[in-house]
């Protein structure tokens, strides 16, 4: 028995964790299944106390690999860190990399991430081709789009309550060097943040924006324009990049770093350090895609209460007013988050419950108030709901039941599938609990 939470500290539970490098066995009779804690709220969470989580950090092992295809086949426990560190250096990637290197390839599926090349790329269900899993009656099973493909689309997003991935079979990109060009500049206020992300979006495989949420009035919305794609050789260092960590918060500041008051002397200081001027070069990849990663338990600096993240996708195609609706209700009720990041996201993918669509992602990380945070929360999928767009779960601690249901018409097809394959809800979370119905 041990305490779990998320990547936000919020909730915090106890459950029972089990731990082996032999995840098959470590999943029979598990009610889920959880690598490295990486979601933020509540998805890898256990439903009650007497739950058991089956863990696979320590089932990690590299199975196959054919470098003519880029076909890697791997336990579920292996983490894209790992991957990073084996494969960089052999001109292979990850198609998609979400915002940490911290997450395994069974979280991967489970929450099917996308990157900053969704507009161009999709997201990693995109390319795994098949999938080992445990189901719910205890047989395990090889599953893809030719055996089983209901199963294997509504276990790509299907937040780990489909059944226990115990290994993943993905193809692996080819990159001309593991550096990465990137140009950057500033922009001044909401307007031109979405027209340039936009613009990118038609010219580079990697786009994404930072912008200061604790700005009102004329500079709303005022950030930093990122691209990149990957380095060709004659412009990257002749070695591979070395993957590190170089600081560790070790513990929780008393009352916090992160608040209404440090958040806006932050993010002022990050957008003026930029300077007006393109900056333009070969850059880390740990820089690029990973820059959190570069400081070990940042999670502390929100402080013992913790912090949600919340993450959405505004649809644009018929009104873009959306976007300023959304910033204005996020900077009214004050939204102090230093971690605040917008991306342009492409095509719906194949899983059933996928988070991303055509649209604007908006992404903010906020330290818990209380009734203010949950406040803040509802106002925002107000506008998410009437939009149609959606929210991200693998990030979500706080969204209210109706207003998930309402925001996913593509829920009934997915629970169908799910119950046709566990009927009596064997597989549940904290998160089923909150937001299915499912029984504690």
């Amino acid at each position: 028995m041990s305490e779990l939470s998320g990547w936000g500290r919020y909730p915090v539970v106890d459950g029972v964790e089990r731990v082996s490098e032999d995840f098959e066995v470590a999943t029979a009779g598990a009610a889920l299944s959880r690598g490295l804690g990486r979601s933020y709220g509540d998805a890898s969470l256990p439903s009650s106390g007497s739950d058991v989580v089956a863990n696979s950090r320590r089932a990690d092992r590299l199975l196959a690999f054919d470098p003519a295809s880029g076909v890697l086949r791997a336990e579920a426990g292996l983490s894209l860190r790992e991957l990073n560190r084996v494969f960089l250096q052999r001109g292979f990637a990850s198609p998609v990399s979400p915002g940490t290197q911290y997450v395994t390839l069974g979280g991967m599926v489970a929450s099917d991430v996308h990157g900053g090349n969704h507009h161009v790329a999709g997201t990693f269900g995109e390319y795994v081709r098949s999938l080992r899993m445990r189901v719910a009656d205890g047989r395990v099973l090889e599953v893809s789009e030719k055996s089983e493909p209901e199963l294997f689309r509504a276990t790509l997003g299907g937040m780990g309550l489909t059944g226990h991935v115990l290994e993943v079979e993905v193809v692996l990109e080819r990159i001309p060097s593991a550096w990465i060009y990137q140009e950057s500049r500033r922009v001044r206020d909401l307007d031109e943040l979405v027209e340039s992300l936009l613009d990118a979006s038609r010219k580079w495989p990697f786009t994404k924006s930072w912008f200061d949420s604790t700005k009102r009035g004329p500079t709303m919305g005022r950030g930093i324009s990122i691209v990149g794609r990957w380095a060709e050789p004659g412009e990257a260092p002749p070695a591979a990049p070395e993957l590190r960590e170089r600081i560790s918060v070790p513990f929780d500041p008393p009352l916090g770093l992160v608040n209404g008051l440090t958040v806006p002397v932050f993010n002022s200081l990050v957008f003026h350090k930029h300077g007006a001027k393109l900056r333009a070069g070969v850059v880390h990849p740990q820089v690029f895609f990973w820059p959190l990663d570069a400081v070990l338990h940042w999670n502390r600096l929100y402080g013992s209460r913790g912090f949600a993240q919340y993450q959405c996708v505004l649809p644009i195609e018929n009104d873009t007013r959306v976007v300023r609706r959304f910033f204005g209700a996020m900077t009214r009720r004050g939204c102090p988050s230093p971690v605040s990041v917008m991306k342009d996201c492409g095509a719906e993918g194949r899983g059933m419950l996928s988070f991303p669509r055509p649209g604007i992602s908006i992404a903010v990380d906020v330290p818990l108030r209380g009734a203010k945070t949950q406040a803040l929360i509802d106002a925002l999928n107000e506008i998410v709901l009437e939009a149609g767009g959606r929210i991200y779960l693998s990030k979500d601690s706080l969204t209210r039941a109706d207003h998930f249901r309402a925001m996913e018409p593509r829920l009934p097809g997915w629970n169908q599938v799910r119950r046709k394959w566990d009927p009596e809800a064997r597989l549940r979370s904290a998160l089923s609990v909150r937001l299915l119905g499912d029984a504690a």
